[in-house]
């Protein structure tokens, strides 16, 4: 009966230093939201078993700071989603613009590049990894606004980029579903810049990318709140 206390006395205290030791971390922004939760990988690095790690979890669940999905697992929730929403909003604008601004400088090299890009993306899809999927989402999007003919346009869209990758880890993360119908919009938009379509045609399809990624996080995390941005 000693043993049985001693041991469920040495969980509780290795449970709450992998509590302690990944809210530190999500306090830090070293988890952004959305960032997978691997239990076996923070057991190893605290050196214990994964039951201690998956009461620390619960315990983070029942604060808000983490959302368990099934099929997904363990991931840092997004806890105030405010600045996301604004500069997703902001960077539907301007990477619209970038893009078709962009559009006529780019070569037969770069829309290989970007298409190639896309189709790891696509290969990707079978074994999805939100985390790399976004930034080869990254790369395609860079490689189609990186000539842009304005720098001051160029700056402000790499800087709202920056500021993504502060509050988050990869919105795909929440809605895993969105990077299908992502990776059919990003051919649709190549399409468009090859044939020469009108600038304002090129802008309004990134426009409504970039918000259609918006609005499918709105659905999944605030269905009372979607704000159909495609539209505006």
């Amino acid at each position: 009966m000693a043993g049985d206390e001693l041991t469920a006395s040495a969980d509780l205290s290795k449970s709450q230093r992998a509590y302690h030791w990944v809210k530190e971390r999500i306090a830090s922004q070293e988890f952004t939201p959305g960032y997978r939760l691997v239990l076996g990988a923070i057991a190893g690095e605290l050196g214990m078993s994964v039951v201690p790690v998956r009461e620390a979890i619960r315990q983070l669940e029942a604060e808000g700071l983490v959302t368990f999905e099934r099929n997904v697992g363990a991931r840092v929730s997004m806890v105030d989603d405010t600045q996301y929403r604004f500069s997703m909003q902001a960077l539907s604008v301007l990477e619209g613009t970038a893009t078709a601004l962009a559009a006529r400088r780019l070569t037969a090299d770069d829309l290989r590049l970007a298409r190639e890009t896309n189709e790891r993306m696509i290969q990707s899809l079978s074994d999805f990894d939100p985390h790399s999927f976004t930034r080869l989402n990254q790369v395609f999007h860079a490689t189609l606004y990186a000539k842009c003919a304005n720098p001051r346009m160029l700056e402000l869209v790499e800087s709202e980029w920056a500021r993504l990758g502060h509050l988050r880890d990869s919105t795909f993360s929440f809605v895993p579903g969105r990077a299908q119908e992502s990776v059919r919009e990003h051919e649709q938009i190549v399409a468009l810049i090859e044939r020469g379509a009108p600038l304002g045609e090129i802008e309004q399809a990134a426009r409504r990318h970039r918000s259609a990624t918006l609005d499918a996080y709105m659905i999944h995390e605030h269905p009372g709140e979607a704000l159909g941005l495609p539209n505006f």
